[in-house]
């Protein structure tokens, strides 16, 4: 049987275009390697659901896929009044509604929550960017089959300005940090299961230092550093220890340990969404 998977790419396009001008890997793309690793013979859908003028899929339709997948985005999800944010969170009830497994980082576990009766809020701490030094397991992380096989402290790569403050009914928290609690979260809303990090699997150092380039004018005017050209060196350093991980002096530098650096640590909570949640409902 081929696997199916709905890829829902929650930035608008101005954003999108944005992404080609400043160099930044489109997520979709990101997910869809994933799939190419893990599930090399599955078939893969692109929906851009933040422009307002495509239609929502039916609930028979969702029915169709085996899974759905959110990317991460640039909107502000209690923004509720703009409907490019709305029509996102009515999506991803009607997924539930229709029992289809979901998966998202960033974005997407914020979704996993609001789109369940939880809350997001902006971050008194500010953006959380580059990657959060230290991820610890909850108790229920530990037995729970999205963090199986992951070590009880890791890292993970990072860029978000908001966090979820209140988990949905019957949800899980499975990962938390010391800038975000909402690490990781399994979510149960009717009839279906959203598995969701607020950071992200599908990024690598490669991807993430591309991406903090582009955010150099933000990460300067919020006090991160004091020059873009500040950025763009940082920026280089990280490219240059994806090129070469067993640079020692680099991974001090920077403050990388293993399990950024390896894939299959890094990826293992989408690798585990396909086998413990998307092939038993298939």
């Amino acid at each position: 049987m081929t696997l199916k998977f709905l890829i829902v790419n929650g930035y608008p396009r101005a954003s999108r275009e944005n992404f080609d001008r400043s160099d930044v890997a489109h997520p979709h793309d990101l997910y869809r390697r994933l799939l190419d690793r893990y599930e090399p013979n599955s078939a893969s859908t692109v929906f851009f659901i933040a422009d307002v003028e495509n239609e929502l899929p039916t609930l028979e339709e969702v029915r169709g896929f085996h899974g759905v997948i959110w990317t991460g985005s640039d909107q502000t999800i209690y923004h509720t009044h703009e409907e490019k944010v709305a029509r996102q969170i009515e999506f991803s009830r009607l997924v539930f509604q229709a029992g289809v497994p979901q998966f998202g980082s960033c974005w997407g576990a914020q979704m996993a929550a609001v789109a369940a009766g939880g809350k997001v809020e902006a971050n008194p701490k500010g953006r959380e960017w580059g990657f959060a030094p230290r991820i610890e397991l909850t108790a229920a992380g530990q037995e729970h089959p999205l963090t199986a096989g992951k070590p009880p402290v890791f890292q993970g790569i990072e860029m978000h300005l908001d966090h979820i403050t209140e988990l949905p009914p019957g949800a899980e928290l499975l990962a938390t940090g010391e800038h975000t609690r909402v690490q990781a979260l399994a979510s149960r809303y009717e009839n279906g299961e959203f598995w969701a990090t607020q950071y992200h699997p599908e990024f690598d150092l490669w991807e993430n230092a591309r991406l903090i380039a582009a955010r150099a004018g933000a990460l300067v005017k919020e006090g991160f550093f004091e020059k873009e050209e500040d950025v763009l060196r940082y920026a280089a350093k990280m490219k240059e220890l994806f090129k070469n991980p067993g640079n020692e002096q680099l991974r001090r530098e920077l403050g990388v340990d293993e399990t950024l650096l390896d894939d299959r640590i890094r990826q293992l909570e989408f690798a585990n969404w396909l086998e413990h949640l998307v092939k038993p409902h298939a």
